[in-house]
């Protein structure tokens, strides 16, 4: 266990909640990461469109995953579509 946080038992990565996650929002910073890296957070239900628009607002590009995943092999768009969530 690291910081708190239970491998078996994934939590949302919103400040302050600590719901079980149900999705991975995959993302990347263009201007700081290549394009063949990804960065994932995970999400409960309540807040999975938080986190998306919180980095399609940023122009990252994002992609939300049903389930959890590690961000390989996720596609992301070559810029973000705000309001069209995967």
């Amino acid at each position: 266990m690291i910081l708190g946080m239970s491998p078996d038992q994934p939590q949302c990565s919103r400040a302050d909640c600590r719901d079980d996650a149900a999705y991975s929002v995959v993302w990347r910073n263009p201007k700081i990461h290549a394009a063949d890296r990804r960065k994932v957070w995970l999400a409960c239900a309540e807040h999975v469109d938080y986190l998306r628009d919180f980095l399609a607002s940023r122009a990252f590009p994002v992609r939300v995953v049903d389930g959890l995943v590690d961000g390989s092999g996720v596609a992301l768009p070559d810029s973000p579509a705000v309001g069209d969530p995967e």
